[in-house]
């Protein structure tokens, strides 16, 4: 078996595996990554998994250190915020002096359907510790009743959102040397390698549609 043709069941396999996944929506922050000390906008992202009962709130739990966060307006729903006292209080470049920090912060009072997903925009800076890893712990509430916990490791059922801390855009200690490969037919290879990938995920999206619409026919 050569080396493309390893590459390729490796991806087709993987494919395989992510397409039961694809169903299980968590709550998360966008983007995934932030630069250090950057001013950033996260979204806060909350689907409705449960087929008969809409998302009416959800709580976050804010890592220590945000001394200052603003929020986006979102229709429908109102913001609750709640702050804790800092250990070491934080001067600003301004001189202002800041004493508490974001704890946890709510949205309630919407809105979102089963299927559908709604973002909550945040502003905020992000602390300088590129290499890290920020935990939002998240709550989601349901009309229901029913409550999700996004509190777990990120392999677990229900992991929190997190949010890697990376080296700012010109760090040169973010910079990674390119590896060098002997093999001359290397892209070749790479390229052959991605048109057979295209045309097997191809297949596999085909697949799944077919047997959705058959499923539908046969359901009629």
């Amino acid at each position: 078996m050569t080396r493309v043709t390893r590459l390729t069941f490796g991806v087709v396999a993987a494919a395989l595996l992510a397409l039961p996944a694809a169903a299980n929506a968590h709550v998360t922050v966008q983007p995934s990554e932030a630069p250090a000390k950057g001013f950033v906008v996260e979204n806060v992202r909350v689907p409705t998994e449960e087929e008969n009962a809409s998302t009416s709130k959800v709580s976050v739990e804010f890592p220590p250190g945000f001394a200052e966060v603003s929020f986006q307006p979102v229709p429908g729903w109102r913001v609750n915020v709640k702050k804790s006292k800092l250990a070491n209080p934080i001067t600003t470049d301004e001189g202002d002096k800041l004493t508490e920090q974001v704890s946890e912060v709510t949205w309630s009072g919407g809105k979102i359907a089963p299927g559908e997903f709604q973002d909550f925009p945040v502003s905020l800076q992000m602390p300088d510790k590129p290499g890290t890893a920020l935990t939002f712990k998240a709550v989601q509430t349901y009309d229901n009743g029913k409550v999700v916990r996004w509190i777990g490791p990120p392999d677990a059922e229900e992991p929190a959102p997190q949010v890697k801390v990376i080296a700012a855009e010109g760090d040169t200690a973010s910079t990674t040397p390119a590896s060098s490969s002997s093999d001359s037919g290397g892209g070749d290879d790479d390229s052959k390698t991605l048109a057979i990938i295209a045309l097997v995920v191809g297949g596999l999206g085909l697949l799944a549609g077919g047997a959705a619409l058959l499923t539908r026919r046969r359901a009629a």
